[in-house]
């Protein structure tokens, strides 16, 4: 994957995740390596998330890792403090703030989990429908 191929993937997933009761700001700066490496930013202000592809020098914690660890650490898959202890994250900075992530991570997932439960009970109903208007002979 390129730099924007994982950018843009990591940006359509953390952005699925509900923080509007979060009140705290967090700064995160994700500098990817290996393959497609390069940097971007999550920010929480104003209970709204902002993730762009700029360095963050104001940030508050930095995240160095892959991208293929960082898409399992977004999607639920990869435990953050699993990641830090065996050495597939490396965090510099607050690791009080670096803990604040897994809440944006856990939103994401409860989000991604109400989204496919909508979409399924939505694809029942509609064989429910489709099968419903057929006789059989």
């Amino acid at each position: 994957m390129t730099y924007e191929e994982i950018f843009e993937k990591s940006k359509e997933i953390i952005m699925q995740a509900d923080v509007s009761g979060f009140d705290n700001h967090l700064a995160i700066q994700v500098d990817i390596t290996g393959e497609g490496e390069g940097a971007f930013y999550i920010e929480l202000k104003d209970k709204q998330l902002h993730v762009e592809p700029y360095e963050y020098y104001d940030h508050d914690c930095k995240f160095i890792i892959s991208a293929k660890h960082f898409f399992k650490l977004i999607d639920g898959s990869l435990n953050p403090v699993v990641a830090f202890t065996t050495g597939r994250l490396k965090v510099e900075g607050s690791i009080d703030k670096a803990l604040e992530f897994q809440k944006i991570a856990e939103a994401v997932n409860v989000n991604s989990v109400k989204a496919s439960a909508k979409n399924t009970k939505k694809a029942a109903k509609a064989a429910k429908k489709t099968t419903a208007g057929k006789t059989t002979k």
